[in-house]
């Protein structure tokens, strides 16, 4: 259990180190004297780090011992997190936020690597739900705990209140076990390099509304797959690519994480616009869908235990779908009840997904590549919220207007695409259960 709970301090640090420092965005504004749009940076250099670093986390674990990687990224979090908190200036302060998600990445690509070794065969599905519980929570405290904290103590406090989270998950990660398996193999610095790159790339090209770096990002993508097929021990094997079910799962993972972050993204727009509420009140109807997520990933996880991860797949998506359908047509007929109803029946299909989805992975993967293949599935959702944030974000916007009745158009075509995104993804599961048998 102790080992357990390290992992779930592990991914409720990583979490908390966005969403904790979104609420300060104002105050590194003014102390700076930076714009809006520069202090946003704070956010966004931590998400490039942990996006970019989630694959050469995995692999490092790999190849150096997922234990001491962990305990490596760890510290690193705990004192970037202490640097942040007594940055001098303005590109101090980003340094610190940048080396703060490369820790974070360790911290939420191997967690999941750990729970087949720490937990009966039985029990999988139960801790991939618990983590993914403690994932939510942390996103759903963040702004409020750092609101309280901000508003005593100075933004300072924000980043100061992760160091003894830091040395709390170090202290209990000394628990746990030691791998037995072999670690050969290097590291594909070429490799690595093209692919930091490309996704260095694609996400700024998404996050800052810049399409002219899809054409780098491509051009990266097409140079890392040229060197992986010629490296002698590639950080991305082709061959683990084209195991059955893996590519199927990593990409269903990008769109169900896709469809996750078109709430946060349309939401406060819907809901203030379109539905009249003030920001206290959409602050308190947005944290719906987090603490319904953090309610429900304990139960997602028995329910993968109970009835098994492929038909818990399937039903997860099957319930998102109807969500989604709900966003799009409830919250115009019934107002904030509506859209409240909506997202209590979506999130807990997120859950029962997500839960079925890594114990599935983490059940059939090399004991020699655990770390990669955790490290994957963290990248493939980041992929997915970084592409949400951008994709339906556009979506909303070009559907919408200042109207509530434009905005109720735009929120219809947003989850109309959404629900889409879905059906792909089941198309996917179904074509890889047919390719799986065949096989």
């Amino acid at each position: 259990m102790i080992a357990l709970f390290s992992l779930a301090l592990c991914v409720l640090s990583a979490s908390l180190g966005v969403s904790i420092a979104a609420v300060a965005l104002p105050a590194f504004a003014a102390d700076f004297a930076v714009p809006m749009a520069g202090a946003q940076w704070v956010v966004l250099a931590y998400l490039l780090a942990t996006t970019v670093a989630s694959v050469l986390a995995g692999r490092l674990g790999d190849v150096l011992g997922r234990r001491e990687v962990l305990l490596a990224g760890i510290a690193l979090f705990a004192v970037a997190s202490l640097a942040a908190a007594l940055a001098p200036g303005f590109g101090a302060l980003i340094a610190a936020r940048a080396a703060q998600g490369v820790g974070a990445a360790v911290l939420m690509a191997l967690p999941l690597s750990f729970v087949p070794d720490i937990v009966a065969p039985e029990r999988t599905g139960r801790a991939m739900g618990l983590l993914g519980s403690v994932s939510a929570f942390g996103t759903a405290l963040g702004p409020s705990a750092g609101g309280l904290v901000l508003a005593e103590f100075g933004w300072r406090a924000v980043f100061l209140v992760l160091v003894p989270l830091g040395v709390l998950a170090f202290a209990l990660a000394l628990r746990l076990p030691r791998e037995t398996a072999s670690r050969s193999g290097g590291l594909d610095l070429p490799g690595t390099l093209a692919l930091g790159l490309t996704l260095a790339a694609y996400a700024l090209a998404t996050t800052l509304g810049a399409p002219w770096l899809l054409l780098p990002a491509a051009l990266g993508l097409v140079a890392f797959l040229w060197i992986e097929t010629h490296a002698a021990a590639p950080l991305l094997p082709p061959a683990l690519l084209r195991e059955p079910g893996l590519a199927a799962a990593l990409a269903m993972s990008t769109l169900v994480a896709t469809v996750m972050m078109s709430t946060l993204v349309v939401g406060p727009f819907y809901l203030t616009t379109g539905l009249g509420l003030g920001a206290a009140t959409m602050g308190l109807v947005m944290a719906v869908g987090p603490a319904t997520a953090a309610l429900s990933g304990i139960p997602a996880g028995r329910v993968t235990d109970r009835l098994g991860p492929a038909l818990t797949l399937r039903l997860g998506l099957l319930v998102s779908l109807g969500g989604t359908i709900a966003l799009a047509s409830l919250p115009p007929l019934l107002g904030t009840p509506g859209y409240i109803l909506a997202l209590m029946m979506l999130t807990p299909g997120f859950q029962l997904f997500f839960a079925a989805n890594s114990t599935a992975v983490m059940a059939e993967v090399d004991p020699a590549r655990k770390g990669l293949v955790s490290g994957l599935l963290n990248l493939s959702r980041n992929l997915g919220f970084i592409t949400g944030a951008a994709v339906l974000g556009a979506v909303f916007a070009a559907a919408s207007g200042p109207t509530p009745e434009a905005m109720a158009t735009g929120l219809g075509a947003t989850f109309g695409t959404a629900a889409a995104l879905l059906l792909l993804a089941l198309v996917l599961g179904a074509a890889s259960r047919t390719r799986q048998r065949t096989v």
